[in-house]
């Protein structure tokens, strides 16, 4: 007869030459007391309790409480801490000798405007920015006191008023031309596409020539035209070129005049 030791421990069983079977199963041995003896001959501890044992406390050590338990485990190292290089000083700049700031050259200074001129009667006027040149013819008042216009046959004449200052004497002397005729454009056609800064050279019978530079170029009404401010003096060489403007009107022509303002800024020797 073959006898089986069987021993069971810790919920596990193993018997004869087999290998370790799983855990045991749920339901108990049908004989507890049978089950125990055969434990105790075994050498195993008289009763299973499958509760957790308690932990065992830590033995005082003599001369002192018991260790406190280190939260960290034993078997991993505290870690070091980074070693913090020092951060490397920036370098230093290197220093930047201001530039000498240049002395500021003071420009030309503009100069001094022309003394006026004596009287001397005007032959040729030139707008070089409309590219014209026309030979000057003397006017008057007409029976109105109004100031005449050159001939409406012949537009390419300029007038001049021979009752006022000569071109470049002090004073404003004052020069007309025709816009138009019934056979097509004159001499001052394009004299309000003219703008400050243009030049207007005349000719005199002395020999010299007045050059006169745009100030402004204004269209009055003539029911509104300031007589004062376009023929007045201001006590220097001034000249004022006139012409037709605004709308146009078969039985009574033009509503409007166009003047240019101009002042002496030089005295040349040829147009």
């Amino acid at each position: 007869m073959t006898v089986a030791a069987v021993l069971v421990v810790g919920g596990f069983w193993w018997a004869g030459d087999e290998e370790p079977a799983g855990p045991a199963l749920a339901a108990g041995p049908a004989d507890p007391g049978r089950e125990a003896g055969a434990v105790a001959a075994a050498g195993a501890p008289a009763a299973l309790d499958h509760k957790a044992k308690p932990e065992a406390k830590p033995e005082a050590k003599p001369g002192g409480p018991p260790e406190a338990r280190s939260p960290v485990s034993p078997h991993v190292k505290p870690r070091a801490k980074p070693e913090v290089e020092p951060r490397a000083k920036p370098a230093a700049k290197p220093s930047v000798k201001a530039k000498p700031v240049p002395k500021a050259v003071p420009g030309p200074r503009p100069s001094p405007p022309p003394r006026p001129l004596a009287r001397s009667r005007p032959t040729v006027v030139a707008v070089p920015a409309i590219t014209i040149e026309a030979p000057v013819m003397e006017l008057g008042l007409d029976a109105q006191g109004r100031l005449a216009t050159p001939p409406i046959d012949d537009p390419t004449l300029v007038g001049w008023y021979a009752k006022g200052v000569t071109p470049g004497e002090r004073g404003t002397a004052v020069v007309v031309g025709h816009r138009d005729t019934r056979t097509g454009p004159a001499i001052f056609v394009s004299l309000d596409s003219l703008s400050p800064g243009n030049t207007v050279r005349v000719a005199r019978a002395d020999g010299k020539v007045a050059v006169f530079t745009v100030d402004r170029v204004v269209t009055y009404s003539k029911a509104e035209f300031p007589d004062k401010e376009v023929y007045g003096s201001t006590g220097r060489p001034e000249l004022r070129l006139l012409t037709c403007g605004g709308a146009f009107d078969s039985g009574t022509g033009y509503d409007a005049n166009i003047v240019v303002f101009a002042h002496l800024t030089d005295i040349a020797q040829k147009i």
